[in-house]
Formats: C-alpha cells, sequence, structure tokens
C-alpha cells in the first residue's frame, strides 16, 4: 500500500489549538510484506540515521498492528518525506495518521476517516493537527467524549499559500513552554471573538476580511520573538498583498495566504529578503490523506 499524508498549518492565529487547514505538501509511505524488516527514507530526515531506529511511525504501526492482528510480522517501509521536521507544517500529525492507516489495512481492516481520526488522538490531543491531515480543507474542531467533532470548510482554488521555512526549527514542547500560564478576560475575550470570526469568514468565502480576523494576542508574537526576522516576514506579506499572515503551528514556519495572482510576485519579495529560508507556493488540499492499493 502506499498512504500520502498533507501537511498543515494549525493554531491559525486566534484559534489555538483548535483551527486548522490542509496544504498540498504531502510525505508518501510505501509498505509491502517482506521477509525482512526494512526502513528507507528518502527527502526529509533522510540524513538522520537515527530516524530508522527510533521512528514514530515504526512504533505507532506496531503496537496498533499488533494489537488488531496479535501477530509480528516484517514490513519493508519506504519513506520518502516533502515534510519538514519541526518547522510547525504538521510532519507529527503526518506520521502518526500514516502509521495508524498502515496498521489497519496491513492487518486486514476496513476502517473509515473518522475512526483513524479518534485514534490519532492517543499519540496526538490537538485536533487542529490531526483533523485537516485526514479530512483536508479548513477545520474547526473540538474533542468530545474522546473522540473530534469538527466542521470543514473547503479552501477556493482561488486562493495559494506562500509558505516560508526558515533554517531554524523551533520544539512545540519548547514553545509551550514561552507561554503565560494565565490570560485576561480581555486577551480571551480577543481571541475567542476573532477565531470564531476567522472561521465565518473560511465559510463564507469572506477571504477578504481574514487580515482582520486573524489577529491573536495569545501566543503568536511571543514565539515569533524566539526568531525576530518572522515579524519582518509578516509586515512584508502584507505590505504585497498577503489576505492572511500568520505563525504556522508553533513555528517557526509562517503561513501567507494570497489570491492566486499576487503568489509569485510575493514569493519572489520574500525570496529576495530572506534568502537562507525555503518560500514555497503552495495549494490547500481540501481531501486529506490517500491511500491507495498496489
Amino acid at each position: 500500500m502506499t498512504i500520502l499524508v498533507p501537511a498543515t498549518s494549525a493554531n491559525l492565529g486566534p484559534g489555538f489549538d483548535a483551527l486548522g487547514l490542509s496544504l498540498k505538501l504531502y510525505n508518501e509511505v510505501k509498505i509491502t510484506k517482506s521477509s525482512l524488516s526494512s526502513v528507507s527514507i528518502n527527502g526529509e530526515g533522510s540524513d538522520n540515521v537515527a530516524l530508522r531506529k527510533n521512528n514514530l511511525f515504526i512504533s505507532v504501526f506496531n503496537e496498533i498492528f499488533k494489537d488488531l492482528s496479535g501477530s509480528d510480522e516484517n514490513f519493508r517501509i519506504v519513506f520518502d518525506n516533502k515534510i519538514p521536521f519541526s518547522r510547525g507544517l504538521g510532519s507529527s500529525s503526518a506520521v502518526i495518521i500514516s502509521a495508524i492507516t498502515a496498521a489497519y489495512f496491513m492487518a486486514g481492516f476496513k476502517v473509515d476517516k473518522q475512526t483513524i481520526l479518534n485514534k490519532a488522538l492517543i499519540y496526538e490531543n490537538h485536533p487542529d493537527n490531526i483533523t485537516p491531515a485526514v479530512f483536508g480543507g479548513f477545520i474547526s474542531a473540538v474533542i468530545n467524549n474522546n473522540a473530534v467533532v469538527f466542521n470543514k470548510f473547503e479552501i477556493s482554488n482561488e486562493l495559494k499559500a506562500v509558505v516560508v521555512i526558515p533554517n531554524k526549527p523551533m520544539s512545540t514542547s519548547q514553545a509551550r513552554e514561552i507561554l503565560p500560564k494565565s490570560y485576561t478576560i480581555k486577551e480571551c475575550v480577543s481571541n475567542l471573538s476573532h477565531a470564531a470570526f476567522l472561521t465565518s469568514c473560511f465559510g463564507a468565502k469572506r477571504y477578504d476580511l481574514l487580515r482582520l480576523a486573524c489577529k491573536d494576542v495569545m501566543h503568536e508574537e511571543r514565539r515569533m520573538n524566539a526568531l525576530s526576522e518572522l515579524f519582518e516576514v509578516r509586515k512584508m506579506a502584507y505590505e504585497n498583498n498577503a489576505l492572511m499572515s500568520s505563525l504556522s503551528g508553533s513555528g517557526s514556519s509562517f503561513l501567507n495566504i494570497v489570491y492566486a495572482d499576487d503568489a509569485k510576485n510575493l514569493q519572489k519579495k520574500l525570496s529576495e529578503k530572506f534568502s537562507d529560508f525555503r518560500v514555497e507556493i503552495l495549494d490547500f488540499d481540501n481531501d486529506g490523506f490517500i491511500l491507495m492499493q498496489s
């Protein structure tokens, strides 16, 4: 089997741990039964020898496969990774979703996407990351009785993402330590109102209001202080017709949403200014992961 899982961008300004979307940048995993176990890694992580042994996919896959089948078997697994590690683009969620899906399939079980999503909560308790990886689109999600409940809006193909990927990673756990232990009522109300408004903008396709809607006062700028260039990224994006510019996940990547006609110009300006960073134009993914039998 082959599985493709898309990158995701979560938090989306005020939507802390609640809002996320999916991007057409994929990790691909091919897995076949074999007489001997083997792991090959291409793309992101290919130079990390330790990943062949200390691999999140392997641990999740083996745990679920054994639980379902009651047996240990050998597999040849080939990773072709396009999603960068520790850059706020959902690499961990992509690994978890692909591992769960592969385990069910190789154990001979047909399972729906909702089951896979709920199972993923065991390994990743942030629904804004895992839900768009499974279902695609723009997602507003909550957890209820150990299950993810969500609404999805498809993102128009008139939009593009211009994603800035710095050469420095940001650890999610360290990024959380930066945040205060409590917030004022004013801060909470600001984020609640802007997150609700942001969701309604995607639902109504009022993309012209995204800049106002994505205002955050809880986490974004505190995390951006760890890489001060991100303030200039946001400033330049808005000066060049970005509809929305926000930290992707906990960073260090930055998500800029533009109309398709403005994408190349923004990519050019950002690439010239930040020559050490990758700047990619990506489409939005409205489908989530894809499973293919071979």
